[in-house]
């Protein structure tokens, strides 16, 4: 009997033993509330956690083209009809434009049709396009490839802008047509009316230190609550994630598929400058099986400024190889002996990133729901061929309102009573956003064939030929986070060391976005398990977290005993790109909004 007793005790020490080895190679990672709730929280059971309610008639969450478009167009409607109509909008940017980021050539058509009268009031549409060009890259050359009136890309009548600047313009419309803009204010959480209908928005608390546990200067969030919430936040955004998985809007459609967007802004020298000239690549870096390409565009220089160039690459991230960095072939693709010319002798001004929607017609989600709705690329309206979004982000908005508003002053939408605005779905339906993504809409996926590149232009030609009438439709396959492979089937790719000259290393980039977050506040990376870095991510695919964020967010360090490594996180460096959440190949991370305010500074990006 003592002997069995003494075994036994021996087990549960090796036991103990073995759970403090592995909780010291899995350290706590994750402290946020929405994996580790605070009602189990014994740190919580005494703060107040009331919040304080605002109501509103029309809350817009997102102050992006299509957030302030909505906006705008509500508080018309409401002019034209002499009605008393509140209309609030959330940006969780510290300013209007602050976390735009686009490339952007922009079809004017949408602000033709809201404000009319643009060009007297200083709209920036200041670089309307002069020519285009569009050619294959080789390695070591480039391949002309015409562009003809007609095509999706085709770019005369479109204006090169500085997409932040124009949100800030129409911030400034919005609120002189009196809308109320919330800057600063990060929408966190969703709430409900009893009978499921969506009641509104609450923004996110602070004062909530970095192990998940209340300051002195707590304060709780402040609710929003609505006749009708549209959700304006962009690609993949936090609440609309939320509100998809409610109400099941994915439930006949694909998944989403998506880019990213890399940015940089350039002075140049003026012999290399040409206002007005659009210019867009595919082919090297990249191989034939990964989609991407570049863009080139040349911004009007005003009086006093230096001549200014956007140079950007986006790299589809249904891409396969995990040893593949979205920004390191970026700083590759400006090597190219076409390119490099260009920016010889210039300087980088900023430097930024963001994920892009690139699904299309297959992957539009139910945009309606109880109580709201989804417009913009929150909904998946990008134009892949045409490389353009935002004019259909701005209709989409101005839709929502008008659908919304109709609800409202025939007293169907009240606050009591959550409807769905089913007009909105309807008239986007009529529109030319539904009807242009379905034109377009077998382009993206035929680059999946084993023909891959060249696969895709010719069918993509064969498509744009036929207005996309053909009688079916492809599909994408797939997740993107599925379409990585295991590292062992990948070789590695070797890339140039930076020069500081043309091509910049990744903290001295991530310094040019002006990005601040504060720092004692639970990470908004959030791991489901924080185990399952190191455990499958690190294992299976070498850990490409650390190579697909354009912003040095994760990286995996030796651990404290020097025995294997472990994942930490640089939440402070995060861009709100939502890279990460999208392309983690175990679906372990979820991006949440952090403190309102944080976040990147951009200026015109």
């Amino acid at each position: 009997m003592a002997t069995a007793i003494v075994n036994s005790a021996r087990q549960v020490g090796r036991l103990t033993s073995a759970a403090k080895r592995l909780y010291s190679d899995f350290p706590k990672i994750t402290t946020h509330y929405t994996v580790h709730p605070r009602d189990k929280d014994s740190r919580w059971t005494e703060i107040n956690m009331e919040r304080m309610a605002e109501e509103t008639d029309i809350l817009i969450i997102g102050g992006g083209p299509a957030g302030m478009a909505a906006a705008i167009r509500a508080r018309q409607i409401a002019e034209e009809k002499g009605a008393e109509v509140r209309v609030t909008l959330l940006e969780k940017a510290a300013e209007a434009g602050g976390h735009i980021l686009s490339g952007a050539c922009v079809d004017p058509i949408a602000l033709n049709e809201l404000i009319p009268d643009w060009k007297e009031k200083g709209a920036p549409f200041d670089t309307p396009v002069s020519s285009d060009k569009f050619g294959l890259l080789t390695k070591s050359g480039r391949i002309p490839i015409p562009v003809f009136p007609g095509l999706p890309n085709y770019n005369h009548g479109n204006y090169v802008v500085r997409l932040g600047h124009l949100v800030r313009w129409l911030s400034e419309q919005a609120e002189a047509a009196g809308a109320e803009v919330w800057p600063g204010c990060a929408g966190a959480d969703l709430i409900y009316r009893d009978d499921g209908s969506l009641k509104g928005v609450a923004t996110g608390d602070v004062g909530i230190a970095k192990d998940g546990s209340p300051k002195d200067m707590f304060e709780r969030g402040m609710e929003f609550h609505s006749k009708i919430t549209i959700f304006t936040e962009g690609c993949h955004g936090h609440l609309t994630k939320m509100v998809s998985k409610k109400y099941n809007l994915r439930e006949n459609s694909e998944p989403q598929s998506y880019g990213i967007g890399l940015k940089e802004l350039w002075e140049v020298k003026p012999e290399n400058h040409h206002p007005g000239l659009v210019e867009h690549t595919i082919g090297w870096p990249l191989d034939k099986n990964t989609y991407g390409g570049s863009f080139i565009y040349h911004l009007q220089a005003g009086e006093g400024e230096a001549p200014l160039v956007a140079v950007g690459f986006v790299v589809g991230l249904d891409y396969q190889n995990p040893y593949l960095s979205p920004f390191r072939e970026f700083q590759r693709f400006k090597l190219h002996p076409y390119v490099k010319p260009m920016f010889e002798g210039g300087t980088r001004i900023a430097y930024g990133a963001r994920a892009l929607v690139e699904g299309g017609w297959q992957c539009l989600p139910k945009t309606v729901f109880p109580g709201g709705c989804l417009a913009g690329d929150t909904a998946g309206f990008l134009n892949v061929p045409r490389i353009k979004g935002t004019h259909n982000a701005m209709k989409s908005g101005m839709l929502a309102a008008e659908s919304a508003m109709e609800l409202i002053l025939s007293g169907e939408a009240t606050h009591e009573n959550g409807v769905t605005p089913t007009l909105y779905e309807d008239r986007l339906r009529e529109s030319y956003v539904y009807k242009e993504l379905k034109q377009v809409r077998n382009c993206r996926p035929s680059f999946h064939t084993s023909m891959g590149l060249y696969g895709g232009l010719a069918y993509s030609a064969f498509s744009t030929l036929v207005r996309g009438k053909e009688p079916w439709t492809l599909s994408h396959g797939g997740a993107d986070h599925a379409k990585l492979k295991p590292a062992k089937e990948c070789k590695p790719i070797e890339y140039p060391k930076p020069d500081g000259v043309i091509t910049f290393d990744l903290l001295s980039s991530v310094a040019l976005t002006g990005t601040n977050h504060e720092a004692d506040q639970p990470p908004h990376l959030t791991l489901q398990d924080d185990t399952v870095p190191v455990k499958n991510n690190l294992s299976v695919f070498d850990g490409p977290e650390a190579r697909f964020c354009p912003a040095g967010v994760y990286e995996y360090v030796p651990l404290e005993t020097g025995e294997g490594q472990r994942l930490q996180i640089n939440a402070q460096n995060c861009i709100h790109c939502k890279t990460c959440d999208i392309k983690d190949p175990s679906q372990n991370i979820n991006w949440v909004v952090p403190e309102g305010g944080g976040g990147p500074a951009y200026n015109g990006m």
